[in-house]
């Protein structure tokens, strides 16, 4: 694990290197995970080296004093910016809440990229009054709406649940409640023909969180932007089905212009 320091706050990262000579690639989690959800995206690394960072509050990395919404989204970018400055990252593979952030990275930071995966979330990323209500009252609640069928999973096995449930409670209760009123207000519906690089819009096929009707609004709008449904799979595709997961994002990668 490597460190970052930024904005007076260490980040936390973890660097996958076995020689590959593509763009290297960050990824960005979701709402209340960590760079573990990420582990089996280090299979890659042999063509695209691959950086994973723990967001503030989350995981190995320090937290940051900002409230839900607009500022702590800032605050995220700040994050994922300065560890792609400090990694030679070009492309950022973002899921869920991460998705956002690529996207505001993207669109409001003057960070060279060569491309942008959105997995699993959207232009606008609303979040049903049950999960906000029991995120603020009662969050072992909140864990077991996120762990219904069809939500972050469709048909893992048990210990992806379990190890899953618990990295939630590890982020606790209060940084994911702002990670899910950060992405409540996330809406950038009339901003997507301001992306201005390569994209992928990747979706579980029975992702019931960001649907994937989510996904064929972000390629309509989105100029360059390619569509993956990942069968068999829901939310959390990179983790569920990490072979297909892999080789659509290793397809994606190839086609960018500094590969071809």
């Amino acid at each position: 694990m490597e460190r970052v320091t930024h904005h007076g706050r260490d980040t936390a990262y973890r660097l996958s290197d076995r020689g590959g000579s593509g763009p290297i690639v960050c990824f960005v989690h979701g709402s209340g995970g960590s760079k573990d959800v990420w582990k089996a995206q280090a299979r890659v690394s042999d063509r695209f080296p691959a950086v994973a960072l723990d967001l503030s509050g989350h995981g190995d990395s320090d937290d940051v004093d900002a409230a839900a919404g607009p500022e702590a989204r800032g605050a995220y970018a700040d994050d994922v910016v300065a560890v792609a400055e400090a990694t030679g990252a070009t492309v950022l593979c973002g899921s869920s809440l991460g998705g956002a952030v690529a996207l505001w990275v993207a669109l409001e930071r003057d960070l060279a990229l060569d491309g942008l995966v959105l997995v699993g979330t959207g232009a606008k990323l609303a979040v049903a009054e049950d999960l906000l209500d029991a995120l603020a009252t009662d969050f072992e609640r909140a864990i077991a709406l996120l762990h219904e069928p069809d939500r972050l999973f469709h048909d893992a096995p048990a210990e992806y649940t379990e190890l899953s449930r618990a990295g939630m409670r590890d982020c606790g209760r209060a940084v994911t409640e702002r990670d899910f009123r950060t992405c409540h207000a996330f809406d950038v519906r009339d901003r997507l023909d301001e992306v201005a690089v390569p994209s992928l819009a990747a979706v579980g096929g029975y992702d019931g969180l960001t649907p994937p009707w989510y996904h064929d609004y972000l390629a309509e709008r989105i100029d360059r932007c390619e569509r993956e449904t990942i069968e068999d799979a829901a939310h959390l595709a990179m983790l569920e089905r990490p072979a297909a997961f892999n080789a659509a994002l290793s397809t994606f990668l190839g086609r960018l212009p500094d590969n071809s």
